[in-house]
């Protein structure tokens, strides 16, 4: 039905829209700046505090979002920032989630935060792309649904870009500058400029 209203409005429709959710977002105490802009429907898991989202100015969201939070757990969308469709944001425990001015989340990402999860500025998290600050224990004494947790954080530095189906691990960080290949499973840091892909990924070649 909105898909509709905006083809038979040339997409002015999803501006009244935005004033829309922006205000029901505001409803939860999710800090929303000037410039907003949705063009789909966000999913809210707060079981946490809704004033530990901050939306800052003209960010974009591009579809649905699904947005959740838990314990003292933060998400912070700088300015400039654009989310594509159907991504999730999860921060639990005292993890903090920023997307860094600029930067880009494309279709389908999967952003996990059980610790802090830093994206800089100017990057591109490519589609389907998994970003897990956590990870199961898997003591075989206890079952896998009761082991619980271990956190790390993930640090994303300034203008790198994640290719598609991208999945980063716990404790890394990706230098600067870097470019992970689509399909790669990032284990360890990067070196800043470096060109990684694989399984786990290693360095291939540099930026010039």
């Amino acid at each position: 039905m909105f898909d509709f209203l905006a083809l038979v409005t040339c997409k002015k429709y999803w501006i009244l829209h935005s004033i829309v959710i922006k205000w029901i977002l505001k409803c939860y105490d999710i800090k929303v700046g000037s410039g907003f802009y949705i063009e789909g429907i966000p999913k809210l898991k707060i079981r946490g505090k809704g004033s530990n989202i901050v939306i800052d100015d003209d960010v974009s969201i591009l579809g649905d979002i699904d947005l959740r939070n838990r314990e003292n757990g933060k998400i912070f969308f700088k300015k400039n920032v654009t989310v594509e469709g159907n991504c999730r944001f999860v921060s639990a425990r005292e993890g903090t989630i920023e997307v860094g001015e600029g930067s880009i989340v494309t279709a389908f990402a999967l952003i996990n935060g059980g610790d802090d999860l830093i994206i800089g500025k100017q990057c591109i998290i490519g589609p389907r792309s998994s970003l897990n600050a956590n990870d199961h224990v898997f003591d075989r004494s206890t079952p896998v649904r009761e082991a619980g947790f271990v956190h790390a954080p993930i640090y994303i530095e300034d203008d790198c870009w994640l290719a598609a189906n991208v999945v980063v691990m716990k404790g890394v960080t990706i230098a600067k500058g870097s470019v992970i290949g689509a399909g790669s499973i990032v284990t360890k840091n990067t070196a800043p400029y470096s060109i990684n892909v694989g399984i786990p990924s290693k360095k291939i070649s540099e930026r010039k």
